[in-house]
């Protein structure tokens, strides 16, 4: 298991809604919102 670094949860590295490689790591999202932060950031 792995914990989105968004939203904390843990997330099945084969179940994952998203993923996202950055300086040689993977990084596992529960959902594509938390893939992208961004949209929401300020709301």
């Amino acid at each position: 298991m792995a914990k989105d670094p968004v939203c904390g949860m843990e997330v099945d590295e084969k179940e994952a809604a998203a993923t996202s490689s950055y300086g040689g790591q993977t990084y596992y999202f529960c959902c594509r919102g938390c893939k992208e932060p961004e949209k929401y950031a300020g709301k």
